[in-house]
């Protein structure tokens, strides 16, 4: 019995548009709300949610069978929490902060069981091989794992055509918000040349036969992401909302009772 088919790498292969949410609650209840919904990937965020190794194990638990994949967004790249979070069962790792060819390359070879890796391979008490239930999980699971490089400042984008020829990256994510900030314009990813930026990243990600994503959070800019090439994308926060929804609820009614 081979390691579970990766059906978000599957799709990424074949060029099929994916469309996700931001999972920020650190909680695998309003996770699984929010896989209700259907999104093709839900982002576990280890970077700026207040998430830990045991509350994104259950919410990748929780989403075993549904319709949407985890992928796992790790605080730092490092090769013990890439280990850990594929031994708990994720496997699409999300890795920010991705500045050059050498650093994209050892994250490569932390996804994968040696000869080809350098992850370990006490398979036999992790979840990703069901305790021991798939024989073959350690001969079959480097098919399986996918690594998405988030590419976010100056640095990164001067060095993305080499980290583009690193083998092993899947996908290469483009953060807005950091990007903006390193280039002079916090707070305003709709500066024209941080959209220049972003365009044309997009576009040579796409080229080079990774798949480019990025996240969004109104409509407009989502769709100009989309429209410039973005195959992975977020469109919701599920924090946001939840805070919008609510502030609209009491607004409204605030309205309505002349409060």
């Amino acid at each position: 019995m081979p390691a579970p088919i990766n059906r978000f790498k599957a799709a990424l292969k074949k060029g099929e548009v994916q469309i996700g949410c931001w999972a920020g609650f650190a909680d695998a209840y309003a996770t699984e709300v929010l896989s209700t919904a259907d999104f093709d990937w839900l982002l576990i965020d280890g970077e700026h949610a207040p998430n830990d190794l045991q509350t994104i194990s259950q919410q990748v638990q929780v989403l075993q069978g549904k319709h949407s994949t985890p992928v796992v967004r790790l605080p730092v790249g490092n090769e013990w929490l890439i280990k850990q979070v594929l031994d708990a069962g994720a496997q699409t790792v999300l890795v920010p902060l991705v500045e050059t060819a050498e650093q994209a390359d050892h994250l490569a070879r932390a996804m994968l069981y040696p000869p080809q890796g350098i992850r370990g391979a006490g398979a036999a008490l992790a979840r990703a091989s069901m305790f021991s239930l798939i024989p073959d999980y350690v001969q079959t699971a480097n098919d399986q794992t996918c690594l998405l490089v988030q590419v976010e400042t100056v640095k990164g984008i001067e060095n993305l055509d080499e980290i583009l020829e690193v083998e092993g990256i899947d996908g290469v994510f483009i953060g807005p918000a950091d990007l903006a900030a390193d280039m002079g314009h916090p707070g305003n990813s709709a500066h024209p040349d941080v959209e220049d930026a972003i365009r044309d990243a997009l576009a040579r990600i796409a080229a080079a036969g990774k798949a480019p994503g990025i996240l969004a959070i109104d409509e407009a800019t989502t769709q100009r992401y989309a429209d410039w090439g973005a195959q992975f994308l977020a469109v919701g926060i599920d924090v946001l909302l939840l805070a919008r929804a609510a502030r609209g609820l009491m607004g409204d009614w605030r309205a309505k009772l002349g409060r």
